[in-house]
């Protein structure tokens, strides 16, 4: 997939006018992409050169919505970087101004971002504060981020629910190779193998 995004960016750079918007948001695409792959810091860098083009069309087009994509995946590469504390103050500073789907993701971010923190109280609060709409692409991502504060509080067998049901709904409606598929797995795991408060993995971070 990175090769085939890396081509048709490469031919819309040489065009100008409204292709600029779509080579933009084909970018930001390659930030969600680069972070599945765990290549955090690339996507940190690609999000902030994104940021900075679209700092410079502002006056001429609405940005605000592909702004608000670049912004989760912000979040999620500094997650992947053990960046929490970053990625908190981009998720809450936000938050109030996305719509739609970027609720789900950047409310998703937050929850993480505590969890990285071991602020466990705090993510499950936040996980438990509203239901965003739901959104095929978010399948079980609030829900193994909420397994995470669970576990963190030592509430194994609701943990262990809640993250199967996360993988239920993964399975359902995503591709079995899907990153959040294997992280809902891999926390099943975690979760019925040990006692302790999970150690945040990349896995854990991915969106």
């Amino acid at each position: 997939m990175l090769d085939e995004l890396e081509s048709l960016i490469a031919e819309l750079r040489r065009m100008d006018g409204p292709e600029r918007v779509l080579l933009l948001a084909v970018r930001s695409n390659r930030m969600l992409v680069l972070n599945d792959a765990g290549r955090h810091r690339e996507a940190e860098a690609e999000g902030l050169d994104i940021l900075r083009d679209l700092t410079r069309l502002k006056h001429l087009t609405p940005v605000w919505r592909l702004e608000l994509c670049v912004l989760d995946n912000l979040v999620a590469a500094l997650c992947g970087q053990g960046r929490y504390e970053e990625a908190e103050a981009i998720a809450r500073g936000h938050l109030p101004r996305a719509e739609g789907a970027t609720v789900a993701a950047l409310h998703s971010g937050l929850v993480r971002s505590l969890n990285g923190q071991k602020r466990y109280d705090e993510a499950l609060t936040e996980a438990q504060r509203f239901t965003p709409r739901w959104d095929r692409g978010r399948s079980g991502d609030l829900g193994i981020a909420t397994a995470v504060a669970l576990h963190g509080l030592g509430r194994r067998s609701e943990a262990e629910a809640t993250v199967r049901e996360a993988l239920n709904e993964c399975e359902r409606f995503l591709h079995p190779d899907h990153p959040r598929v294997r992280e809902a797995r891999a926390l099943i795991a975690h979760i019925t193998a040990t006692d302790g408060p999970p150690a945040p993995a990349p896995e854990q971070t991915a969106r």
